[in-house]
């Protein structure tokens, strides 16, 4: 992306530094729909990063993001994981200095207040000792809180109030009401003569450790990214001129003859041209069995060649590889919000106000009605409330679960394009199937072959693909395949020709020979009487016969048939076990959809529907009150994906039909429906997990921080103690979300 205006189908992703809570979040956010031709703009606080979509230039929306205290970095191509994943380091290692110089001030301060090794306030000695510690805390204020007090007075400045609001109000008063104790010491009760400095350097040093960590622990969310990312080879043989050059990835074109040699990750998309290989495509799968490559087959970016070398012609290079797809889907859906985080996000914009307001009355009913020294409980009080408020956790609870679940959805060949699906899945009770190419293998085989008398099954698949060689018909290819697979030579033929909607006819060793379907037996006048109750039972079988008469006579069958993949029928099971129902939505007839069920263990079907009457079924369902699942090939299911509560396109990695779904899968195994259903569950379950905690955290730490407990328990908390029981809990929800990583 460079900076000029980029049209509303080009996302433009954004690095946002500054961003320290969820109400950070809406203030990205409004900053940047602020700016003229701004369509929408959606900001994940777990990986600090926004996409915009809409005509703009980049170089504006980074000037709205420093106007509202925020810094930016445009993110190009599928690389940047790696200089974003620097950025969080830096930001780590100076988030650790921070909290290093915050706390070698105020670990000894709060030892020596602990043990009364400190000068009293009002002494001479104490005005020295306390002048000095003052100077070095306002200094420590700078360099560990600087960026606190910032980003406070530009929230300030838009009349917006945020974490940094707090954490500014908090230990900025601190220090404020210490230095005029240093002076006005006499002035005070007796039990009020306390300096806080070490509660204000303590604050920040724990805030900034915890921001650290989980700086670090967020980084581990990525890691899907980081790996996919590594999955693109540097560096390619091109062949020009008879010549082969390594040269930069990004150097290659289209059209270029690419050499890949065993054991090297292929550099872009492409055919083979020439040689032949095994391929582990587990990346783009999940499965780990290698795939057998020969000429004119497609390859893809990022997949392994184990064993042999090929020449490959390049299809799709940079951004528009499969690769580049998976990666810009994967961020996509984690930088997306499901309808749960948006109840975080209007919560985080009412939540700061309030908590400034709690502290408020808190500090005015400690200094009405509070023992003595009113005061000094009342500043204590409220700074506490202001410090263990802070709204991190609230802001972490979804898009660190999303982050991980989508990764980890994407490491088993599952590509989730919006958190909303991810939050929908898991809650599917009906799952309407495809046939073709979904609950079948979506590629004719040969079932069977049969001769009379003397024609055995050997010569009757030699004749038949004798014929087939010369024809066009997706079957002719199936005959072919079989008689490659027995090692059967096709027959040679002569005078061949297609009869359009019945077969082919063609002459062997001076004979008249036919291949069709019955109707041209009967065109023909060919007694099928022998055949009639064999054909009966493989068309009930759901299989398409083809005869083979010779001068008049039927002398064998062949019947092909589009077979059940290994695993549809394991995976169905798996889904009616759950209590889903499950549905087979096909354009076939009545006999074929019945028995394509009937193996596969589907109880209902809809046969003889139009592609664009299957939407119509998916509606009749939801209308039932139905939550429904699509499940497609993605692009003539398209009508009814969209129209389901959650579509899933399923297909190979080359065809993933990524604009038709919510959900693609990239290989072509039914098994991963019911595992997307299940981390949808999974994610779902820790995202309610993760907001239990945060909300339970500030439900039961304001009150208490408040002084609730005081009256009946003396239990007051202090403000260093409010400091680290924040931090933590934003350590504690990254660390729940990255459970999803075992599952």
């Amino acid at each position: 992306m460079t900076a000029t205006a980029a049209d509303d189908r080009t996302p433009i992703r954004l690095s946002v530094l500054g961003m320290r809570c969820a109400g950070c979040v809406q203030s990205v956010e409004d900053a940047l729909k602020a700016v003229a031709g701004v369509e929408t703009a959606e900001v994940n606080f777990g990986d600090h990063t926004a996409v915009v979509r809409g005509a703009v230039d980049p170089a504006v929306l980074k000037a709205a993001l420093l106007d509202a205290g925020y810094d930016g970095a445009v993110m190009e191509g599928i690389e940047d994981a790696g200089a974003q994943e620097e950025l969080e380091e830096q930001r780590y290692h100076d988030l650790m200095k921070k909290a290093l110089v915050a706390g070698a001030l105020g670990i000894p301060l709060m030892l020596g207040a602990h043990l009364n090794w400190l000068p009293e306030l009002g002494t001479p000695a104490g005005t020295r000792f306390w002048t000095l510690v003052s100077l070095m805390t306002l200094g420590i204020l700078y360099y560990a809180g600087g960026h606190f007090f910032r980003g406070a007075l530009k929230s300030f400045q838009h009349r917006q109030a945020n974490m940094d609001t707090l954490i500014a109000l908090g230990t900025g008063a601190a220090w404020f009401y210490s230095t005029i104790a240093i002076d006005y010491a006499a002035l005070l009760p007796a039990a009020a003569k306390h300096a806080y400095f070490e509660a204000a350097v303590i604050i920040l040093a724990f805030i900034n450790f915890g921001q650290a960590l989980e700086t670090r622990a967020r980084g581990k969310t990525s890691s899907a990214i980081r790996e996919l990312v590594g999955l693109q080879p540097r560096t390619a043989r091109v062949v020009r001129e008879g010549r082969e050059l390594d040269i930069p990835i990004a150097d290659v074109g289209l059209e270029e003859t690419v050499r890949v040699r065993s054991g090297e990750k292929i550099p872009v998309d492409g055919v083979v041209l020439e040689g032949h290989s095994s391929v582990d495509e587990s990346m783009l799968t999940g499965e780990p069995m290698p795939v057998e490559k020969a000429p004119g087959e497609e390859v893809v970016a990022g997949t392994l060649n184990q064993s042999g070398t090929f020449l490959l012609k390049t299809t799709r290079i940079g951004r528009d590889t499969v690769l580049a797809q998976i990666i810009a889907s994967v961020r996509q859906a984690q930088a997306s919000k499901p309808e749960i985080a948006r109840l975080a996000d209007r919560i985080a914009a009412v939540f700061v106000p309030a908590v400034v307001a709690i502290a408020v009355v808190a500090f005015l009913i400690w200094w009405m009605v509070g023992p003595d020294p009113s005061f000094g409980y009342a500043f204590v009080a409220a700074m506490t409330v202001l410090v263990i408020a802070c709204p991190c956790a609230l802001g972490l609870a979804t898009p660190i679960s999303v982050m991980v679940g989508v990764g980890k959805a994407a490491q088993k060949g599952i590509l989730i394009r919006n958190g909303d699906a991810l939050q929908t899945a898991g809650k599917l009770d009906c799952i309407v199937l495809d046939k073709t190419g979904t609950v079948t293998a979506g590629k004719p085989t040969v079932a069977v072959v049969e001769g009379i008398d003397e024609w055995s099954e050997q010569r009757v698949l030699g004749w038949a693909a004798g014929l087939e060689k010369g024809s066009e018909h997706p079957l002719a290819a199936a005959v072919l395949a079989a008689a490659v697979a027995k090692g059967v030579e096709p027959a040679s033929v002569d005078g061949f020709a297609a009869i359009p909607g019945y077969g082919v006819e063609g002459r062997i060793d001076g004979q008249a020979v036919l291949l069709g379907n019955p109707a041209l037996m009967r065109e023909r006048a060919v007694d099928g009487g022998r055949f009639e109750q064999r054909l009966a039972e493989l068309t009930a079988l759901g299989q398409t016969p083809m005869l083979l008469a010779v001068n008049g006579l039927l002398v064998g069958l062949v019947t092909v048939a589009d077979p059940i993949k290994p695993d549809s029928k394991q995976a169905i099971a798996r889904l009616k076990s759950a209590g889903v129902r499950v549905l087979m939505v096909t354009g076939d007839n009545e006999v074929t959809a019945r028995a394509i069920a009937e193996a596969a263990g589907i109880d209902e079907i809809r046969a003889q529907v139009l592609p664009a009457d299957k939407a119509a079924v998916v509606r009749v369902l939801q209308d039932q009150g139905a939550t429904v699942g699509m499940v497609g090939d993605g692009i003539n299911d398209a009508p009814a994906l969209a129209q389901a509560n959650v579509g899933f396109a399923i297909g190979t990695g080359t065809d993933i039909a990524i604009e038709s779904a919510d959900v693609v899968i990239m290989a072509g195994s039914l098994s991963k429906v019911p595992e997307a259903m299940h981390l949808s569950q999974a994610t779902l379950k820790n995202i309610k997990q993760n907001f239990f905690g945060a909300f339970l955290y500030n439900a039961l730490a304001i009150p208490v921080a408040a002084g609730l407990l005081y009256p009946m328990f003396g239990l007051l908390l202090n403000p260093m103690i409010a400091g680290a029981a924040m931090a933590m809990s934003s350590v504690t929800v990254v660390t729940n979300a990255n459970r999803l990583r075992w599952l």
